[in-house]
């Protein structure tokens, strides 16, 4: 009997391939080419399911020339290249990988906080341009981390691994916005108050957004609220391209309107905002917040698990729409 047929969508460990192979005949993408929308849904339309990330995008036009898929299985926590009202409309299962990327994505966006208010991108880059000949009392001289106010946006798995890092481990006052507030237990266990997002933005030190995107949160954070913040504050952005209007950021930045950015995401990415690359006070990554071997070999393994339990047993992991299993 032949396997039902899948695809894997990106390069990814090896050791996936293999375990995959094993319930499935599999298409893998292990040259890692960038496919346009066309050719993603060609290589679709005679698979029983795909192994997705971020960049692969699964909406209506694509699942009308793929009558045979069942499930796309994200290997990410985000899920806004999938158009999960579609998928359900066409009975075709999304599920993502979250938990397993939780403390290793708050270890990052901690990092970029501290990158960001101790201005180490530009004091690297003036060492190795030549130009530390002497020493100054204000030479990049940036802002105390601990101690300070650490505002969260978007209080889920990831924003209160922050605040417990803030909270416990830098002695900063946390303060959160969130669509509904924590329970108490877990308000008490980060140490957090809830309050406004306008307050959030008037005083926080350090802004960090851990929100998810969506429609409603599209330039959640805009010239207006840059308006709001702090001339001295930071802003961290750990969570999806689009929930920062860039180029207000980049010129907020330029203006000194705040001191300090670290992002990990962009609007539109892989491009970057030009504006953004001409700014000094301001930290970049290529969206790596997590990127370690044990963290994204466990997202590519919740993905493949996902994958094989819907197909095999109709039993997934993380099932973002599970409307589709009661219609199987």
């Amino acid at each position: 009997m032949s396997k039902p047929k899948i695809l894997v969508a990106r390069a990814v460990f090896p050791e996936t391939i293999a375990r995959l192979q094993q319930h499935f005949d599999v298409e893998a993408n292990q040259a890692d080419e960038s496919w346009s929308k066309a050719q993603l849904a060609g290589k679709l339309r005679d698979k029983v399911g795909a192994l997705t990330t971020g960049g692969d995008r699964i909406d209506a036009e694509v699942l009308a020339v793929c009558p045979d898929l069942k499930i796309c299985a994200n290997m990410a926590v985000g899920y806004n290249n999938f158009d999960v009202d579609a998928m359900t409309a066409r009975g075709v299962l999304a599920t993502n990988a979250p938990d397993v990327l939780t403390e290793t994505t708050a270890d990052f966006g901690f990092a970029l906080l501290m990158a960001a208010a101790r201005r180490m991108t530009e004091s690297e880059h003036f060492l190795r341009a030549g130009k530390w000949n002497t020493w100054r009392y204000d030479m990049f001289a940036g802002a105390e981390v601990h101690g300070a106010t650490l505002g969260i946006l978007g209080m889920g798995r990831i924003g209160q691994g922050i605040a417990r890092r803030g909270a416990h481990g830098f002695g900063m006052k946390v303060i959160y916005h969130n669509r509904s507030r924590l329970e108490p237990a877990l308000e008490l266990e980060c140490k957090a108050r809830y309050v406004s997002k306008e307050e959030l933005l008037k005083t926080a030190d350090h802004l960090v957004l851990v929100l998810p995107y969506s429609p409603a949160s599209h330039h959640a954070i805009g010239a207006a609220e840059l308006a709001l913040m702090k001339p001295t504050a930071t802003l961290t952005n750990i969570a999806r391209g689009g929930i920062v209007d860039d180029a207000a950021l980049a010129l907020a930045l330029r203006e000194r309107r705040i001191a300090a950015a670290g992002l990990d995401v962009f609007e539109g990415e892989p491009r970057v905002h030009p504006d953004l690359l001409t700014v000094p006070n301001v930290v970049l990554t290529p969206h790596i917040a997590s990127a370690t071997v044990p963290t994204r070999l466990a997202m590519a393994t919740l993905a493949a698990d996902n994958l094989i339990g819907y197909l095999t047993q109709n039993k997934p992991l993380t099932p973002l729409n599970p409307a589709v299993l009661a219609i199987k």
